[in-house]
């Protein structure tokens, strides 16, 4: 069995070979991942799996989430949509949501980076 290291270096190359022009290609991840399992190398689950984890990390990392306590108008969602094309890139996927727990303001989430400026938020972080 391929130790740990070995699985994670192997799954950082085949994710390397799924890019093109820097973008995740469905059709190569598929290809890859159903070479690996054709080829059937030492450790090839660790390694799938590494893949696995690889593929979801780029995908997060490309999708916002934007949270607000009530709708937002067509205008409102258009300029935060705007502005984090700006910062992150066009290739960014969107998804909106109502959260009333917010109680106000909006919560706004890329991969793994959090912008909370909901009144929720700001209330926890007063002192008691």
């Amino acid at each position: 069995m391929t130790s740990s290291r070995e699985a994670r270096k192997n799954a950082r190359s085949l994710f390397r070979a799924c890019l093109t022009d820097g973008a995740l290609d469905p059709a190569r991840v598929r290809s890859v991942s159903d070479a690996v399992v054709a080829q059937k190398p030492r450790g090839c689950l660790a390694i799938l799996k590494n893949l696995s984890r690889l593929v979801r990390l780029e995908l997060d990392r490309r999708h916002a989430v934007i949270e607000s306590a009530v709708p937002l108008s067509a205008g409102d969602l258009a300029a935060v949509r705007a502005e984090i094309t700006r910062v992150h890139g066009s290739d960014i996927t969107f998804a909106d949501a109502v959260r009333p727990e917010l109680i106000g303001g909006l919560r706004v989430r890329v991969g793994s980076d959090v912008w909370d400026g909901s009144v929720r938020a700001r209330l926890e972080a007063l002192p008691v």
